[in-house]
């Protein structure tokens, strides 16, 4: 992104209305040249609004993300264990940029965050929507000593991580679906997606990407396919007044405040103490439900996880199977 993006966005980022002449002297360019600089904010999903003898703005203006705003909010154990953090405006993949790295060089704690993503990718390689300044985009690196076995049901401690972050911005109703999304209102808020590179038996990293709908325009939220929900959205919903978008660098600050505690302590403790929790939020628990392996679906009522984090499926005889997360795929009988 230019220096003249970055200059127009910082202006803009308040929601007033500048003119076109302010502006022009800001960048020390012609009002033509601010207009095309206008266009392609509007390619990045942000919405201006332009009055003739008023000027432009931003609906509602945004927040960018600001790493040390970001690190004066984290707790001292995250603080402590904390590698680099980086936010850009635009990147492919924050977890692609994240598995990069670490297969370079010793990235443990390292944090990445963007503003958007033009390849932004969710489970069994669906896209993930990534509109500019408007959701969280974030990875984080982490070592491991013990292989892949050690790992069971870490994307599913890391939704409850995520659970508690989110309630710590007062979202109430968070609820989880197996292995990792997370839902409210049985809407989807947010998403996780782990990758692991290394060694399957030992030494390996592996890349937690968390993705979570702040404040999502509909323009972009009309190409999710299926139904969705927003930070927002959702603290209007339990308030009587008009509220504004929370904090993103607040919430970025305690999503690595808790994923530095879950992913610090999990080698030793594993899935076992955050199963309880997580089954409490469980969005699909005692409902029948399909899932469908490469070779077939299965259909039963969903019966929580076990302690290794494996769904729990009651089929119509009675019996119990178990399933590993993996290339399958989890939804309600309709």
């Amino acid at each position: 992104m230019s220096d003249t993006q970055n200059l127009i966005l910082n202006i803009l980022k308040d929601g007033n209305f500048h003119s076109g002449e302010s502006l022009g002297e800001a960048l020390g360019c012609s009002r033509t040249a601010v207009w095309k600089q206008l266009q392609k904010l509007e390619a990045l999903g942000l919405e201006i609004e332009s009055i003739k003898g008023t000027g432009y703005r931003v609906v509602g203006g945004f927040e960018l993300l600001e790493p040390q705003l970001i690190k004066a909010q984290l707790t001292a154990m995250a603080s402590e264990e904390l590698g680099d953090l980086e936010v850009f405006k635009c990147i492919d993949s924050t977890n692609k940029y994240a598995r990069e790295k670490a297969e370079i060089s010793r990235a443990s704690g390292s944090v990445v965050l963007a503003e958007q993503q033009s390849a932004g990718r969710g489970r069994r390689g669906k896209s993930w929507i990534s509109p500019f300044a408007a959701n969280i985009y974030l990875s984080i690196v982490w070592d491991f000593e013990q292989g892949a076995q050690a790992l069971e049901g870490l994307s599913l401690a890391v939704g409850v991580a995520v659970k508690r972050a989110l309630n710590a911005q007062a979202v109430k109703g968070v609820q989880l679906k197996w292995p990792n999304d997370i839902y409210v209102e049985g809407k989807k808020l947010g998403g996780i997606l782990l990758e692991m590179i290394g060694d399957p038996a030992g030494q390996c990293s592996v890349i937690v990407g968390v993705g979570i709908n702040v404040a999502m325009p509909k323009s972009q939220g009309s190409e999710i396919d299926q139904e969705w929900t927003d930070i927002r959205s959702q603290l209007q919903n339990s308030s009587t007044a008009e509220v504004d978008s929370p904090s993103r660098n607040k919430l970025a600050a305690d999503l690595i405040s808790e994923l530095v505690a879950l992913l610090r302590n999990f080698q030793a403790q594993g899935f076992s103490m955050y199963r309880d929790e997580w089954q409490a939020a469980d969005a699909f628990f005692g409902q029948e439900a399909v899932i469908s392996t490469p070779k077939q679906s299965i259909t039963g009522i969903v019966k929580g996880v076990d302690p290794n984090g494996a769904l729990r499926l009651q089929l119509e005889n009675g019996k119990i199977e178990t399933f590993i997360g993996g290339e399958l795929s989890l939804r309600l009988s309709r």
